[in-house]
């Protein structure tokens, strides 16, 4: 046997299996780079930073707005309730004028004679329309004796002894009180029970120390 028929011939590489081999390491390592996001830079860590800066001062002006945009609203509902306070002040003892009146005019008066009867109904008439006109503002009176003293709507003139009521009732109205709107007009003066039995814990507006 010749020296060349001795030689095997090596083996061709399979380029068709390198092939797939490298294309599935390849694929393989596609989902690892994936999963691992490279970290941010700084600058964009400080972009973020004051994004969120933004916003939040953003949120806050928008809070503030809404803030004093709800105070004016307040102000001006306050201001056309109230507008008339000053001029209802003014107004008040004409009502006390025509209530006195008719307190002063005597009972057998008016049950006997025509003219005082006639009296009194056109001082009625005119109370009525003064405070139907009080009741269109807002305007309401304070109902005063037979309730407890409340030192926010009542002013104590004096001290009447009365066993029979509880102490710090209101049994006596000098002048009338009135509130607008809820609000304080002009406060009651009133007199207060005392000697009765004494107000229990629970009772709400009692001061007897007026």
């Amino acid at each position: 046997m010749t020296q060349e028929q001795q030689q095997t011939p090596e083996p061709l590489p399979d380029t068709a299996a390198t092939a797939a081999q490298d294309a599935a390491t390849a694929a393989a390592a596609e989902p690892a780079a994936a999963e691992a996001p490279s970290a941010p830079s700084a600058r964009e860590a400080e972009l973020e930073a004051e994004t969120a800066k933004l916003k939040d001062q953003l949120l806050r002006a928008v809070a503030e707005t809404e803030n004093v945009r709800r105070r004016l609203e307040q102000q001006a509902e306050d201001r056309a309730k109230y507008a008339v306070s000053s001029f209802a002040k003014d107004v008040l003892p004409v009502a006390d004028n025509l209530r006195r009146a008719l307190d002063n005019i005597p009972v057998e008066a008016r049950e006997n004679d025509p003219m005082a009867q006639k009296l009194v109904e056109g001082i009625e008439l005119t109370e009525r329309g003064l405070l139907a006109v009080f009741e269109r503002f807002g305007i309401k009176r304070i109902e005063s004796v037979g309730e407890r003293f409340d030192p926010n709507f009542h002013q104590a003139m004096m001290e009447v002894d009365d066993v029979s009521k509880t102490a710090g009732t209101v049994v006596l109205e000098m002048q009338t009180g009135y509130t607008i709107h809820g609000r304080l007009l002009r406060e009651a003066m009133v007199g207060v029970s005392k000697g009765g039995p004494k107000p229990q814990p629970g009772d709400a507006g009692i001061d007897t120390q007026a």
